[in-house]
């Protein structure tokens, strides 16, 4: 193996903590920008690496030779815990725990200049420094060999997840024949479990290989349990013979195993554009059709509307956008492919579970994702030209890899999440909390899945926020470099236009009299407070959205005095355990509290459509509700529901942080909150709810304008377009 030169020692980064004068503040940015700028990257690539025969100089030099077939694999990263304390200052001081961040980001990007680390800390445990290394060696592009790679043996979410990315690399490098054979002695391997068995049909089929034949696969899947059966049956799609060897449909246990054995793909939709690009567009968390409940808010009712409003817009014949569909879902419905309107599509893809999973349970899910992806998307009328992502996560790298399969151009939208909030949060993390520790490695690994879209994706598209895309280049330095340093293209998100009934203002009416039907009842207020002002907050029942600081917050601060509160939100049907523990909440909240409970609703999540009719009845001065949205949220991406708001003309309040401030100003067309602690946001409620009626109307007048002039789905929707063609045509 040759080494190139060693490559210059990074610059110091600062300790967790107090910070050196003019340096960066926030460890993950100083860390990444080390890293990224090349000076870091040599030895961080050496740290924690180096138990693999080779591996560290190779990640350091970014280039390995391939090994010997037959040779002895070395495992990249497997770094004894605790096995040699450090004290780079040399100093007589007592070694101290820098605490689980300092650790993992060590591990990740390399030293960090003045820690000393005791040795007694658990961090980084084998599987941590294993990742860690193999992360590296997936920034720095070394294609490690087939057996070092699946060396690693069974292992958590993190650890496939990076195996996952690395293979293709691998395979290019090393060649299909080793790659495939190492796959082979592994499968066939009696010790092999449900989730290696996954993993390793998945890395096949992310490859095109066939480690096994139709008639192994087959005989494999009569005794495999269901995870690894579907995995196999999914080979067998794909393999010589292989289709006539999958069990008739009349042996589904359900209606998922009946869809992955049928071989029959969606029908051919009619109507479908001659012309035109087709764009998928994914929403793989929560449901299109129901904001507010579960993991489904502003982005479901933005991709509504703005595929709706891309379909046919000239550079664009055809939007599909992508979600997900669990058992109980198909058991209601079989279609994969439904028409939404004109040349918009939903495309729903099976997935094992009673509901759309979670976002945190994504990664099981991964293989199958992108083999339906690919399937689906295959089988349209017309080719997929661009698929556009926009989440860091499992399901938008299985999205990304049914693109690359099927020759589409990618588009992910980035943000600077949870890069932004991971000093904040993690920053006092002990490396003895386990519970705290696991989120942390939780937003490592989301944060080098975003990694990993920026890198595989063909265009980039950034969300605005008050420094229009700062914010967005100092987590990810690599933008930097592509975009230069006005960043990517950032165009403003808008709503689409409100389609009244015919009959609008009857049901406008009917909604009111809904709501003030009674105050013993939990959804409804007293007909005797309609005179009172009235807050409204609309949004799915999550910790981030900070609907329980709000309730808790007007009962404290006596605001039920002065005030209703309508809050809607939250699924009826499979509620989240988010969602149960939200509602648990604010019900313990209003225990023993009748006559406040009088001035409180709570109603689950409604369709768009109702809670913007909802909105404007609210509004329209001949009801007689003087009325104001309020968002609670710790902060907010963009706030499509805010926007809403102000659209109908309701005065609007909404957080500080988050891209709320981007287009509301305090006093100008809304009110800014303090959301951060209770006290924050009653000093907001109580300024708001004292503002004179000619002020409180001035604020709804200025919110409505701001949103007509900037935030419609239309110039959005062309903006976007014109990215798709870019991307598509380069």
């Amino acid at each position: 193996m040759s080494v190139a030169p060693p490559v210059p020692a990074p610059p110091p980064l600062p300790a967790i903590g107090a910070a050196q004068p003019g340096a960066e503040r926030d460890p993950l940015v100083a860390a990444r920008t080390a890293f990224f700028t090349g000076a870091g990257a040599g030895a961080g690539a050496g740290a924690g690496a180096g138990a693999g025969a080779g591996a560290g100089a190779g990640a350091g030099a970014g280039t390995v030779a391939p090994a010997p077939r037959g040779t002895a694999p070395a495992r990249l990263g497997a770094l004894e815990t605790g096995s040699t304390p450090r004290d780079p200052g040399g100093t007589n001081s007592a070694p101290h725990d820098p605490g689980a961040l300092a650790c993992l980001l060590e591990a990740e990007y390399g030293p960090l200049p003045r820690l000393q680390l005791s040795g007694l800390s658990p961090l980084p445990g084998r599987e941590d420094a294993a990742v860690a290394s193999l992360r590296r060696a997936c920034r720095l592009d070394v294609p490690l060999t087939p057996d070092a790679l699946l060396a690693h043996g069974e292992g958590g979410p993190y650890l496939n997840a990076v195996l996952t990315e690395l293979w293709p690399a691998t395979v290019r490098r090393h060649g299909p024949a080793w790659a495939e054979e190492a796959l082979r002695e592994r499968l066939l391997d009696g010790g092999t479990g449900t989730e290696r068995t996954v993993l390793l049909l998945g890395l096949a089929e992310a490859a095109g290989l066939r480690p096994l034949d139709a008639a192994e696969t087959a005989d494999a899947a009569a005794r495999a349990d269901r995870a690894a059966r579907h995995a196999l049956w999914r080979s067998l799609h794909r393999l010589p013979d292989g289709p006539s060897r999958l069990p008739p449909v009349s042996e589904a246990r359900d209606v998922y195993e009946a869809l992955l054995l049928a071989p029959t793909p969606p029908a051919a939709a009619t109507g479908w554009p001659d012309n035109g690009l087709v764009v998928a567009q994914t929403m793989l968390l929560g449901r299109l059709d129901r904001p507010g409940e579960g993991a489904s808010g502003g982005l479901s009712v933005l991709l509504g509307g703005l595929g709706d409003a891309l379909a046919g817009s000239g550079e664009v014949g055809a939007v599909v956008t992508v979600v997900l569909a669990g058992r109980d879902d198909l058991d209601r419905d079989r279609r994969l492919l439904v028409r939404r309107r004109g040349g918009h599509w939903l495309l729903r893809l099976p997935v094992d579970a009673p509901a759309a999973p979670p976002q945190h349970v994504l990664p099981a899910h991964r293989p199958s994702l992108a083999w339906w992806a690919t399937r689906l998307l295959a089988s349209l009328p017309r080719a997929c030209d661009v698929l556009h992502v926009r989440y860091a996560d499992d399901g938008s790298l299985a999205l990304a890899q049914a693109a690359a399969r099927l020759g589409a151009r990618l588009v992910f939208t980035a943000t600077p999440d949870p890069h932004r909030r991971l000093a904040e949060t993690h920053g006092d993390t002990r490396a003895d909390d386990p519970g705290a520790t696991e989120a942390l490695r939780g937003d490592l690994h989301r944060i080098f899945l975003a990694d990993r879209l920026v890198e595989r994706a063909d265009g980039v598209i950034g969300i605005p926020d008050a420094s229009g895309t700062g914010q967005l280049l100092r987590h990810f330095p690599a933008l930097i470099h592509r975009y230069g340093p006005d960043g990517p293209p950032a165009p403003p998100e808008g709503i689409a236009p409100y389609e009244p009934a015919e009959d609008e203002q009857d049901r406008r009416r009917a909604l009111l009299d809904s709501l003030f039907a009674g105050g013993d009842r939990p959804d409804a207020l007293d007909p005797a407070d309609r005179d009172l002002p009235l807050l409204l907050c609309v949004g799915r029942l999550h910790p981030v959205k900070q609907q329980d600081l709000l309730l808790r917050t007007w009962l404290t601060a006596e605001l039920w005095r002065r005030a209703t509160l309508v809050m809607v939100g939250g699924a009826t049907r499979h509620p989240t355990p988010e969602e149960h523990r939200v509602r648990a909440a604010l019900g313990a909240q209003v225990t023993g509290r009748t006559r406040a409970a009088r001035r409180l609703a709570l109603l689950p999540a409604l369709p768009n459509d109702r809670v913007r009719r909802l909105e404007r009845a609210l509004a329209d001065p001949e009801h007689g509700v003087r009325a104001w949205y309020v968002c609670p949220s710790a902060k907010e991406e963009f706030g499509i529901a805010v926007l809403e708001a102000m659209e109908a003309g309701l005065p609007a309040a909404g957080p500080r942080r988050g891209g709320v401030s981007h287009y509301l100003r305090d006093g100008v067309n809304g009110i800014l909150l303090d959301t951060a602690s209770a006290s924050g946001l009653s000093r907001g409620l109580h300024r708001l709810l004292s503002l004179p009626e000619t002020r409180r109307e001035h604020l709804a007048r200025a919110g409505r304008d701001t949103v007509a002039a900037r935030y419609c789905v239309a110039p959005m929707a062309q903006a976007l377009a014109g990215v798709y063609g870019e991307v598509a045509h380069a």
